[in-house]
């Protein structure tokens, strides 16, 4: 017969343990028949078990099995660790954000974002609290109205563009001034706003022709009444 295989014990720690349990086990077959181990060899057998048992069971403890406050430190660790790509992705997003909002409140008519940036206009106009308010903020939009128009005579100056962002600015003027009116009559902030836009508008004139001429003029008109000479 061919030599016996030595056993394989699965946990290396304890391998000791258990050959040393084996070598008592042969001190005992060696013993004669019809005795017995004396009362100190039983003692060592049973420290040594419960020592062996003890080793085994400490190393084959499932990482599930861990106590509460390791298992809630390694589950904080592997957050914490999780966390960094979250973070990274939301930097990214508040960036892009941040420059799609630039780039939409520096458009003007023609531009793909500026259907966006009418839209938060007309938001903000409804969200107003009372007339006061939503009168200073259709000021606003009249200003960035005749800004635009400068922008566009500076470029193309598309004549369908420039006559319908003539009109959005006549239209939101007319609707400011009646609310401030109502609310607070002859205001200061009308003649500051009147003053403003003539100062705009006027320098182009040069610069239209035909119908849009005539509507910043129509503008220019209407304005003049507003705004108390400096």
């Amino acid at each position: 017969m061919g030599r016996a295989r030595p056993r394989r014990w699965p946990f290396g720690a304890a391998q000791g343990s258990h050959e040393r349990l084996l070598g008592q086990l042969d001190e005992l077959r060696r013993l004669p028949q019809g005795g017995g181990p004396d009362g100190d060899f039983r003692e060592r057998l049973r420290t040594r078990l419960i020592s062996a048992d003890a080793a085994a069971a400490a190393i084959a403890v499932p990482e599930a099995q861990a106590p509460p406050g390791r298992a809630r430190h390694a589950r904080r660790t592997r957050r914490v660790r999780l966390s960094w790509p979250s973070q990274l992705a939301t930097l990214g997003l508040a960036a892009g954000m941040m420059m799609s909002a630039f780039f939409t409140y520096q458009s003007v008519p023609g531009d793909t974002l500026y259907p966006l940036k009418r839209a938060a206009e007309h938001t903000l106009v409804r969200l107003s609290t009372d007339d006061r308010e939503r009168a200073e903020r259709e000021m606003v939009s009249a200003k960035e109205r005749a800004a635009e128009v400068a922008v566009l005579l500076g470029g193309s100056g598309d004549g369908p563009l420039v006559s319908a962002t003539l009109s959005d600015m006549a239209e939101s003027t007319k609707s400011a001034i009646k609310r401030m009116e109502r609310v607070e009559p002859r205001s200061p902030k009308v003649n500051s706003f009147a003053q403003d836009q003539r100062d705009m508008v006027e320098p182009m004139l040069e610069q239209l022709n035909g119908p849009e001429q005539d509507q910043a003029s129509t503008y220019l008109h209407y304005i003049e009444g507003l705004a108390v000479p400096r």
